[in-house]
């Protein structure tokens, strides 16, 4: 059975801060932001506006994008390091707003590569014919967990969040391969106490040679060439990590999706919702062949290779 994407939505808050409201209380600047990470404004979630309600948006949008009923939906799973508590998870709150009375419900943690995570394991049930019609979805609030005095991080992070519906899809499209993996010896690297602390240089050098080597394997793994490769939809972190992705695939600037001068880092939602813009751009069409890549705390990377259309 070929398991695909059926169904997209997103949303991004409206309240949006740029890199000249930053200069005002950081010792930064525009240019400094911009040259370094490509970041020229994120978005912000409103005090109370919580993770689940962006992830309720997304997933509404994505339902009825995809034609279905939400009484259809055998399984929710919602990507996050943000959740509004400990539990119940996300994706069970989802699971009532929404009314998927069928529907099993779990969060997964793999920072920014969980939506990945996600896909991958709706994958697995759908082919394995346990689950009919799975919601995946990639929401954060990462500003509740940013330092806005340290400016090693609060220049990077924003809100938003990503959703798809995964089904069948026509022979030949779907997801055609996929890689997942962890090192948890770089996880000191990365990762929240109060707040998010990043050792910016290492996870540097492991993102630019992760990604690229990801991407490779799955373009290998499903019998294709870099050649043949129609889009990239790398996790939206750095410019800098992004191009060597690209250059790592030999790809034109235009054949790479970047929404993180609009949106900075938004973790597990970033590809789900630079997935939604590339669609309604035009840049994503029928049939074409396309790699997401990403990596995130943990350390945790994905990579999934897929033709798009159902």
């Amino acid at each position: 059975m070929d398991v695909g994407v059926i169904g997209i939505g997103r949303y991004v808050p409206e309240k949006v801060v740029t890199n000249q409201e930053l200069e005002k209380t950081l010792d930064t600047s525009d240019e400094w932001i911009r040259t370094r990470t490509g970041i020229r404004e994120r978005r912000i979630a409103a005090a109370d506006m919580n993770t689940s309600h962006m992830a309720l948006l997304a997933a509404k949008q994505a339902i009825e994008d995809a034609n279905i009923q939400p009484e259809e939906i055998d399984l929710i799973l919602t990507a996050t390091v943000t959740p509004d508590q400990s539990f119940p998870s996300i994706s069970c709150m989802i699971q009532e707003k929404i009314g998927a009375k069928k529907a099993a419900a779990m969060d997964i943690s793999a920072a920014c590569s969980g939506f990945m995570y996600g896909m991958v394991t709706a994958k697995q049930f759908i082919e394995n014919g346990v689950y009919k019609y799975i919601l995946v979805i990639g929401a954060e609030k990462l500003s509740k967990i940013t330092d806005w005095d340290d400016r090693s991080t609060a220049v990077l992070f924003g809100d938003g969040a990503g959703a798809v519906v995964m089904g069948q899809v026509s022979p030949g499209r779907g997801i055609l391969s996929f890689e997942l993996g962890a090192d948890g010896s770089g996880g000191k690297h990365l990762y929240q106490e109060k707040y998010i602390s990043m050792n910016g240089r290492e996870v540097f050098k492991f993102a630019v040679r992760q990604m690229g080597e990801s991407a490779v394997r799955v373009i290998e793994k499903a019998g294709f060439t870099k050649e043949e490769i129609d889009f990239l939809i790398p996790h939206q972190a750095n410019i800098r990590i992004m191009e060597a992705a690209r250059q790592r695939l030999d790809l034109p600037v235009e054949k790479m999706s970047n929404t993180v001068g609009k949106y900075g880092n938004t973790s597990a939602a970033s590809i789900p919702i630079s997935m939604v813009e590339d669609l309604e751009a035009g840049r994503i069409k029928e049939d074409d062949l396309i790699v997401m890549v990403g990596f995130g705390g943990g350390l945790t990377w994905g990579a999934i290779l897929m033709r798009w259309g159902k």
